[in-house]
């Protein structure tokens, strides 16, 4: 089966950095958090210590949340990135956390996602190849998995 490759999309990080994905991802690899619904930041956040672990273990590794939401008009976009804004102070969070407003169907077939039910997670090389995956919410198995991953690709 063909590798899947993150899609060439445009984001705005909360502090307001343009980013062209995959080619701006900082690392060499990257973990990617995929949410499609407000209430999934909860899930999300269940992975965040296991990445800033792994980003801190690891200086080849960085990772992004990625607000996946269908596209708007200017001003609603606004309200919502202000929104956002407001809720998150830490800067490093904010810097990390780029919204992708896009044509979701199209984006999720690229990387065969087949629902938006459930957050996803990619480990992308620098390329933007998904070189592991996985979804919904962290538990220890999940965190293992990944950390493995992320050893044999650094092979360390």
């Amino acid at each position: 089966m063909m590798p899947h490759t993150f899609p060439e999309v445009k984001g705005t990080s909360l502090d307001r950095k343009i980013f062209h994905l995959p080619r701006d991802f900082e690392g060499k690899l990257n973990i990617v958090f995929l949410a499609f619904q407000r209430e999934q930041q909860l899930a999300v956040n269940t992975w965040l210590p296991t990445a800033d672990l792994l980003e801190n273990v690891h200086p080849e590794i960085r990772y992004y949340e990625l607000p996946t939401i269908s596209r708007m008009n200017p001003f609603t976009r606004w309200f919502i990135n202000t929104g956002m804004r407001s809720g998150i102070k830490d800067p490093k969070s904010r810097s990390k956390t780029i919204t992708l407003y896009l044509d979701k169907d199209s984006f999720r077939q690229n990387l065969a996602i087949p629902g938006e039910d459930d957050i996803h997670i990619l480990l992308l090389d620098k390329q933007g190849n998904v070189v592991w995956r996985s979804q919904g919410p962290c538990d220890a198995e999940k965190a293992r998995l990944l950390s493995d991953a992320v050893k044999n690709l650094l092979q360390v």
